[in-house]
């Protein structure tokens, strides 16, 4: 008896969608079948859970408010920062 490794099957593929997958095959020097074998896997492989993501949780520190100074005044900017120092 012989075992089948491969089901064949018939899938409707947008036609500009199938141009770009064959014509990345064809880049790739690989088949339209591994590419869209390639595809399904990617789109099927488990992904990270929602936990598991990294979240940014930059550091917080209770102080007072910033100093009232304009931004777009270079000079209040250098007499604000001469200051500190």
């Amino acid at each position: 008896m012989i075992w089948a490794t491969h089901m064949k099957t018939t899938l409707e593929i947008d036609d500009r969608l199938l141009l770009r997958a064959k014509r990345h095959a064809a880049a790739r020097g690989t088949t339209l079948r591994a590419v869209v074998e390639d595809a399904l896997r990617a789109s099927l492989a488990p992904r990270p859970s929602e936990a598991a993501r990294y979240r940014f949780a930059p550091p917080t520190v209770r102080g007072s408010s910033p100093p009232a100074v304009n931004v777009a005044d270079r000079q209040a900017l250098y007499d604000l920062f001469d200051d500190r120092e």
